[in-house]
This record gives structure tokens, C-alpha cells and sequence, in this order.
């Protein structure tokens, strides 16, 4: 991977513990997270007049990941309703990598060399010491865990549809507006009892709208990379966005920063380097 593609899988890494964390931390959780998505494919709407829809292929991986988006989604907010953002989703964001790393060798023939997959196992090793942190702690019951357990899981899951999807596109502005629809469009079935999409937009905008644009751009930055960059390699690196979610739990949610956690940023930051000869 060069500079570019590591940048921009940091950044949007950043980006998506950023909106997690605004949804976490909103009164609503549920509406703030309906309510995100509905803006975010509005968002999109003008760059898919402008790209086009993706062709026939990809839509099978579509309608998967829109699927796999769905059960994560609602598996990730009943974790968020148990357990501290700073526990729930380093556990989602370790079990995901932890998957997708040998499931792209099986799925999408990415092997990494012996450097890169150092660097790999570093940064698992880093989200496995945020998830065993998260386990020791009090605030994550059992039902909080197998809820994390699950989101991390479908998460792995769909990262592949989008790896396939978006290289069938051939687009990742295109398959990324296209994914956005379908996700808005799942969320708001999923949440046809809370009340009218629009009443749920209206009633979290103030939160909901800067976590738009932050979940767009993050999904955008990282189908770019996975586009042509490797995806264990890329998948590693975004979803440092669970050390990056550390950080802000502690900052400005103000949960406690433990030894462990301190280790596990320590040793992630010492991978990013032997990922940049990938």
C-alpha cells in the first residue's frame, strides 16, 4: 500500500469511530442511527445521477451487504445499549478484522507478504487486547458481548460483499452511492415502528446530520482502497477505528483509559509501518 491508500484507510477509520461515537452518545441511539442513514444517501442522491447505477453484477453483492448492514446494525445498537461505546466497539471492530484477515487469503486471494502480515497480526493482536480489556470490565454483560459478537461477525461479512462488489462495479463512487441507498432504504424498514423516517430525521438532524457526512466519506475513502489495495491489509488498518473510538470514549465520554489500552494503541501505531510495504 502506499502513502495515499494508508492515509486515507486512517482517515476514514477516524471518520467512522467518529459518527459511532455521536450515535452512541445521542438520547435516541435508534433514530439518531435511522436518521444518519436517510441523510446519508441524500447526501449521495446527486453523485449517483452523476455516476450512474452500478452494473448487473455487483447488485448481487448489494443486496447482500444491505442485508449483512441491516442485522449489524441492529446487533450493534442493542450493544451500545449495554455496554460503554468504549467497550462495544473495539469488541465489533477486533472480531471483524480477526475474521475478514483470513477470509480475504480464502475469498479474495489477498496473501499477504511476511512484513505486512506482521503488521496484520500486530494490529489484531492490538484489538484482541481492546476486547479482552472490554471482557474484564464490569459494564460488559454477556448479552452485551454475544450482541458484539454478532455485529463484529456480520461486519466481516459484509466487508467482503463490499470488496467484491466494488471491484464488479469497477466504480467506488458509484457502488458507494448505490450501498448508501440500500442501506438508508433498509434502515428505515427496520425501523417502520419508530415513526416516520422523515419525523426521525427531523427529531435528530443536529446529530444525525455531521454523522452523515462523516459515515459517507469514511465508506467512500475506504471502497476506494479496497478497490485496488489488498483487503486485509486495508480492513486492518481501517478498523483501527477502534483505538481511534478509545480515544474519544476517553476524552469525551469520559471513560477510563486502563493500562491495556495504552498497549494496544501503543502497538497498533508500531504496525502502521510494516503495512506501508504492502
Amino acid at each position: 500500500m502506499d502513502g495515499i491508500d494508508v492515509a486515507a484507510a486512517l482517515l476514514s477509520a477516524v471518520l467512522h469511530a467518529s459518527w459511532n461515537a455521536a450515535i452512541k452518545a445521542s438520547a435516541r441511539p435508534q433514530q439518531a442511527m435511522t436518521a444518519q442513514m436517510v441523510l446519508s444517501a441524500l447526501i449521495v442522491l446527486p453523485g449517483l445521477l452523476w455516476t450512474g447505477l452500478p452494473p448487473l453484477a455487483a447488485w448481487p453483492w448489494i443486496a447482500a451487504t444491505t442485508a449483512m448492514n441491516v442485522v449489524t446494525i441492529g446487533a450493534l445498537l442493542r450493544a451500545y445499549e449495554r455496554a460503554g461505546f468504549g467497550v462495544a466497539y473495539p469488541v465489533v471492530r477486533a472480531v471483524a478484522v480477526l475474521l475478514v484477515v483470513p477470509l480475504a487469503a480464502l475469498v479474495a486471494g489477498d496473501r499477504p507478504g511476511a512484513p505486512v502480515a506482521l503488521g496484520v497480526l500486530i494490529i489484531a493482536l492490538a484489538l484482541a487486547t481492546l476486547a479482552w480489556d472490554a471482557a474484564r470490565d464490569s459494564s460488559l454483560s454477556l448479552e452485551a458481548l454475544g450482541w458484539a459478537l454478532l455485529a463484529g461477525a456480520v461486519t466481516a461479512g459484509y466487508i467482503l460483499c463490499d470488496v467484491r462488489g466494488v471491484r464488479a462495479t469497477g466504480s467506488p463512487w458509484s457502488y458507494g452511492f448505490a450501498v448508501s441507498l440500500t442501506n438508508a432504504l433498509g434502515m428505515c424498514w427496520r425501523a417502520r415502528h419508530g415513526g416516520a423516517p422523515w419525523r426521525q430525521v427531523r427529531a435528530e438532524w443536529r446529530i444525525a446530520l455531521p454523522a452523515a457526512v462523516a459515515s459517507a466519506a469514511s465508506y467512500l475513502l475506504i471502497l476506494w482502497v479496497w478497490s485496488h489495495a489488498p483487503v486485509a491489509l486495508a480492513a486492518a488498518l481501517r478498523d483501527t477505528s477502534a483505538l481511534f473510538a478509545i480515544l474519544i470514549a476517553v476524552i469525551f465520554l469520559h471513560e477510563p483509559f486502563t493500562r491495556r489500552r495504552v498497549a494496544a494503541v501503543l502497538l497498533a501505531a508500531a504496525a502502521v509501518p510494516l503495512l506501508r510495504l504492502g
